[in-house]
């Protein structure tokens, strides 16, 4: 987990984008009439007009991991993983790019409407991440019947959504998950939750610093159920509740 930096050139329009101590001779345009000089026009030896400032900042929701920054990361990350070793979970990872299919929900659902999504050179759809689970889900059923009745999962991925931007909440992300697969009670949610209070422990933060909220869909359904809230109408309320803590009550 980590980031990776790369330098690279880019045309924007049909020419070079001049860079700061390098000559614009070394710079290459590719038109649809064929190849030609960004520094030497057709009619005669022509420098490249500027089209504006390079941009230095990264894509508007994501952010540049410096090394001061990726040390607090490896830090963070390191009690992640040390945490879910004592625990007995094994870490997996799943490419960050999966087919767009994976994710499509019904109508209403969150997550199919802030997909990354696009088409690559094959025709084919794909989406940038937005969760672990599908992925997850995936793998698992790829090797059905070849692995244990019971697994113990565990992943820090970097998911993407394309969604309002809020203080301290952007376009991409990473989370620990922590999955258990298997085991039908209470127990693996129980497992889960010691393993979150262990590392917050660990880590020195106390129950004034953080608190545990627990989520379950069946008090949710009896709840709107006897609110009068129609049943084609509990994803899109599950929704707003869940946004009531992550964005302003009037967006």
């Amino acid at each position: 987990c980590g980031s990776a930096v790369a330098a690279h050139w880019y045309a924007r329009r049909t020419h070079a984008v001049p860079i700061q101590g390098v000559p614009a001779v070394a710079m290459l345009a590719v038109t649809s009439e064929g190849r030609q000089s960004a520094a030497v026009a057709q009619g005669g030896a022509k420098k490249a007009k500027p089209q504006g400032k390079f941009d230095l900042k990264p894509p508007k929701g994501t952010r540049d991991f410096y090394p001061e920054d990726m040390r607090l990361q490896s830090w963070l990350f390191g009690h992640f993983r040390r945490v879910a070793a004592e625990f007995g979970f094994e870490e997996y990872d799943a490419p960050v790019v999966e087919n767009e299919d994976l994710y499509i929900r019904k109508a209403g659902e969150e997550v199919s409407q802030q997909l990354y999504n696009f088409e690559d050179k094959g025709g084919r759809a794909l989406s940038l991440r937005p969760e672990m689970t599908p992925s997850l889900a995936r793998m698992v059923l790829a090797k059905r019947g070849g692995l244990p009745a019971t697994l113990k999962w565990f992943s820090i991925p970097q998911c993407w959504r394309y969604e309002r931007m809020t203080r301290g909440r952007r376009r991409e992300h990473y989370q620990w998950n922590m999955d258990i697969w298997g085991v039908e009670g209470v127990e693996a949610e129980a497992e889960c939750l010691a393993a979150m209070v262990k590392l917050m422990s660990d880590m020195g933060l106390t129950s004034e610093d953080v608190g545990i909220k627990i989520n379950n869909r069946k008090i949710l359904t009896e709840l709107m159920g006897s609110l009068g809230i129609p049943e084609e109408k509990f994803a899109p309320t599950c929704v707003l509740i869940d946004k009531l803590e992550k964005v302003p009550v009037e967006a």
